[in-house]
C-alpha cells in the first residue's frame, strides 16, 4: 500500500528530540528521511540510556531507536568544502531540509536557505529553534522548561500557593516544536505542489508552546489575569481535579453538570451538587477528598464503569503501556532491530488514517553513517569521488566505535 508521503525526501539535520520527532512522523507516513549526521558522534541521543535487550550501548540507545525508525543515516562534515558540496548535491533531489541549529548557523556554513534555494527553488527548509529566526532572543540557548517558563505556561501549572510543576512530557519540544514543524512542512509542501515555490518555515518552540494557551491567553488579553491554581481547567474547581484514593490517585473531570450530578448521585451525596464549582480548600473540597480516600483505585475504576462521570485512574507509565486501551489502539509496536536479541518495543503511530495508515515497520533505526555510500551514489558520486571525500574528512561511513553522551 502506498503511503501518503511516499516520494517526499527529507534531509534531517536536526538532533535530540524536536526535529527527530517531527521527521519520525513524516517517516511513518512514507517520507524518505535521511539523517544528516556529523562525522563525530552524530545525533547525541544515540549515546543516552543504552537499550538493555541486546543492542550494543556504543551503537544505539532506546531513545534513539524510538525516534529514528524508518530513516537512513549519512555522515557529512559541513565545515569542509566537500561536505558542503555533498549536502547541496543531496538537496538538489530533496523536498525538505529540516534543521534545529541556532539561527544563522547554516548561513555561516554556507548551506543556509538561500544556498539551498539556489540549487533547488522548490525546497522547503524548516528551521526549529527556541525563540525563532528573528526577535530579541534568537541567539539564546534554552530547553523545554525554559521556553515554558518564558511564555507563561509553566507559571500556570500547579496549585495556588505551590511551586510551578514541571510536566513529564516535553510540551515545548514536541507540542511547540515537532508538531508545529510537521504541520508547517506539510502546509509548505502543499503550496509548493501548487506553485513550484519552496519557502522557509520558521518554527519557534516558544511560539508553539504559547499557542497551547489559546483559551487562557485571550482572557488575559481581555484584562482578566490568569493565575496558577485559579483557572477552571487547572485546579480551580472541586469537580475537575486529581484526587488521592486509598491506594493511589484518580482524576475527576466532571466539568459538565450532568457528569458532576452523576458522581454525586453515585456516592450518595446529592447535597454536593450545588457545590460543583467551589474552590480547593472549601468544605466541599474536603468532603470530596474524604469520599475519594474511602475507595481503592480499582474500586473507583469500577465505579466509573457504572456511573458516567469522567473519572479515570492515574496510571504509572508501565501500567499505561500495558493497558487494554494502548494495546487496542496499537500504540505499542515491536520493531525488528539489527543487533537486538528480540524485537524492540516502542510507541506506535498516533495518527490513524483510514485508507493509508502509517507504517512504523518500514525500516529500523539506522547505524551511524550506515547509508553514506549508498546515498552519495544516488546523488551522482562514483566510488572514486566517495573515497576522495572520505580521505578529505568531508564524509564518513559507518562507525561502530564512536561513544559519548549528550549529558557529558
Amino acid at each position: 500500500m502506498a503511503l501518503p508521503l511516499q516520494g517526499v525526501r527529507v534531509l534531517d539535520l536536526s538532533r535530540l528530540l524536536p526535529g527527530p520527532f517531527c521527521s519520525l512522523l513524516l517517516a511513518d507516513f512514507g517520507a524518505d528521511v535521511v539523517k544528516v549526521e556529523d562525522t563525530g558522534m552524530g545525533d547525541y541521543v544515540r549515546w543516552s540510556t543504552p537499550y538493555v535487550d541486546g543492542v550494543e550501548a556504543s551503537a544505539r540507545s532506546a531513545r534513539f531507536l524510538a525516534l529514528n525508525r524508518g530513516k537512513q543515516s549519512i555522515r557529512i562534515n559541513l565545515k569542509t568544502d566537500g561536505g558542503r558540496a555533498a549536502l547541496l548535491r543531496l538537496a538538489e533531489g530533496a523536498d525538505v531540509v529540516l534543521e534545529s541549529f541556532r539561527p544563522g548557523v547554516l548561513d555561516r556554513l554556507g548551506v543556509g536557505y538561500q544556498a539551498l534555494r539556489a540549487v533547488n527553488p522548490g525546497i522547503v527548509v524548516c528551521a526549529i529553534s527556541g525563540y525563532g529566526q528573528d526577535g530579541p532572543l534568537r541567539d539564546r540557548s534554552g530547553h523545554d522548561m525554559n521556553y515554558l517558563g518564558l511564555i507563561g505556561l509553566l507559571g500556570l501549572t500547579g496549585d495556588a500557593g505551590g511551586p510551578p510543576v514541571q510536566s513529564a512530557g516535553q510540551i515545548a519540544d514536541i507540542g511547540g516544536g515537532a508538531l508545529m514543524a510537521a504541520f508547517g512542512i506539510l502546509a509548505a509542501l502543499r503550496h509548493r505542489d501548487a506553485t513550484g515555490e519552496g519557502q522557509l518555515v520558521d518554527v519557534s518552540m516558544a511560539d508553539g508552546a504559547l499557542s497551547w494557551l489559546a483559551m487562557d491567553a485571550v482572557r488575559s488579553l481581555l484584562g482578566e489575569p490568569q493565575r496558577r491554581g485559579h483557572m477552571e481547567l487547572s485546579g480551580a474547581f472541586v469537580c475537575y481535579r486529581p484526587y488521592a484514593c486509598a491506594d493511589g490517585w484518580v482524576t475527576l473531570g466532571a466539568l459538565e453538570p450532568k457528569f458532576w450530578q452523576a458522581w454525586c448521585a453515585g456516592v450518595g451525596r446529592e447535597d454536593l451538587v450545588a457545590h460543583q464549582f467551589d474552590p480547593p480548600g472549601s468544605e466541599a473540597h474536603a468532603a470530596v477528598e474524604a469520599i475519594f480516600r474511602q475507595r481503592t483505585r480499582a474500586a473507583w475504576t469500577a465505579f466509573a464503569g457504572e456511573h458516567d462521570c469522567c473519572l479515570e485512574p492515574v496510571l504509572e507509565l508501565e501500567e499505561a503501556l500495558d493497558s487494554e486501551l494502548v494495546r487496542a489502539r496499537e500504540m505499542v509496536v515491536e520493531i525488528e532491530q539489527p543487533g537486538a536479541e528480540r524485537p524492540v518495543r516502542m510507541l506506535g503511530v498516533p495518527v490513524k488514517l483510514g485508507a493509508t495508515p502509517g507504517d512504523p515497520h518500514r525500516r529500523p533505526a539506522p547505524a551511524l553513517g550506515e547509508h553514506t555510500d549508498e546515498l552519495l551514489r544516488e546523488a551522482g558520486y562514483d566510488d572514486a569521488a566517495i573515497a576522495e571525500l572520505k580521505a578529505a574528512g568531508a564524509v564518513a561511513g559507518p562507525a561502530g566505535d564512536v561513544e559519548g553522551s549528550f549529558l557529558a
